[in-house]
């Protein structure tokens, strides 16, 4: 079977941990921690890194360093994965999505200034599967209205808008480590500013905001979102080699777009002229033509070896959301739910080589042709 995903672990990983292990720093105190979120933060071009457990985490750590609270509305796409809307909600806050852009299926910023009200706090981009999300127009409205720009990065490890890196482009971004992210410490998120206040927030709030210069003393409610040394050790050594990381996501994109490009009822995924897209995972939509369904191609091709993943449900579809009250927009979300109906990533993990890939095209051909006989 071809994994839809694997992690590459090198010796330099390896061996930060067993540093730790030998040093007796295997908790959340070591010098490991430190050195990621610095050398992450300069990654992105950006200042200050506060680690957390997990891209979850960071959203919420993000928004409640910024105060967002009960009777605020944070904007979001509905097309993402539901942690970006629990971290919301987590807060007490309402999320208010909005629909997909066609071509990067992105949140389509062109819905994103209708969605403003009184109560609006937060615009929350995701840079969906490494594309990043127009942002011109999102900063635009942000300054017009004063609200923040959160980042949901979490799929966008070195993506770049117009240049810059996601994470950088607003008042904070949010960073997932997960075990099939480009960077990853097998579970652990990011936040990233430029802002030494929310910053300290952060720091403060991830570790149970102990006061300042007498420990056990609590002023603030906070959490327990502390990234272990281990960690940060196989982060680390990930980020100091996260170009080669990109340009190995960004080959097995180049494979497959030569391999598939042309062939009927698959629309690959787009770059537009002022995006680098990373090509987290290599997604792709299944059109009426090609002959089948999504979900009946999905399991012709995990019969021929090849393990893929169906695209994220909708925030309006989703039965916790409905159950809040949370009602979708009038016409509904209809871009967004035709990329959830359609689509879905193939095999796309650091671990793949040309013949990977190659077998997996074939697959698809295969899996093609097979639907024309019967």
């Amino acid at each position: 079977m071809i994994p839809v995903n694997e992690p590459l672990i090198g010796k330099d990983e390896l061996r930060n941990v067993m540093d730790c292990v030998k040093s007796g720093w295997i908790s959340s105190k070591g010098s490991y921690i430190n050195k990621f979120e610095e050398e992450f933060a300069s990654f992105c071009g950006v200042k200050y890194g506060v680690s957390t457990t997990n891209g979850t985490t960071a959203l919420h750590l993000a928004l409640a360093s910024l105060g967002i609270k009960k009777g605020d509305e944070v904007i979001m796409p509905t097309f993402t994965m539901i942690a970006t809307a629990y971290a919301v909600m987590y807060t007490g806050a309402k999320p208010v999505f909005v629909d997909s852009e066609r071509e990067t299926w992105n949140m389509d910023v062109s819905k994103v200034k209708e969605a403003i009200t009184a109560r609006t706090k937060v615009i929350l981009p995701v840079h969906i599967y490494g594309h990043p999300v127009d942002m011109g127009e999102i900063s635009r409205l942000a300054k017009k209205h004063g609200l923040y720009v959160v980042e949901d990065a979490a799929e966008a490890h070195g993506a770049e808008y117009k240049g810059k890196k996601c994470g950088s482009l607003g008042d904070i971004g949010c960073f997932s480590f997960y075990g099939n992210k480009i960077v990853t410490t097998g579970e652990g998120g990011m936040v990233v500013t430029n802002s030494k206040k929310i910053a300290e927030k952060a720091r403060l709030l991830k570790d149970l905001a102990h006061s300042p210069g007498k420990r056990f003393l609590h002023m603030y409610l906070a959490f327990n979102y502390r990234m272990t040394n281990m960690q940060a050790a196989i982060g680390l050594a990930q980020t100091r080699r996260i170009k080669e990381l990109i340009a190995k996501k960004r080959w097995i994109a180049d494979m497959y777009r030569e391999n598939l490009e042309g062939m009927k009822g698959l629309t690959l995924p787009a770059e537009k002229e002022w995006a680098r897209n990373v090509y987290w995972m290599y997604s792709v939509l299944v059109e009426k033509d090609f002959g089948m369904s999504r979900d009946t191609l999905m399991e012709k091709l995990f019969k021929e070896g090849v393990d893929t993943r169906a695209f994220f449900v909708p925030m309006h579809r989703q039965p916790v959301i409905v159950k809040e009250g949370i009602k979708p927009v009038k016409g509904g979300y209809p871009v967004a739910d035709g990329i959830s109906r359609k689509g879905l990533y193939l095999p796309t993990g650091l671990t793949l080589t040309k013949k990977d890939i190659l077998t997996v095209c074939g697959k698809l051909e295969k899996v093609q042709k097979s639907a024309g006989k019967a």
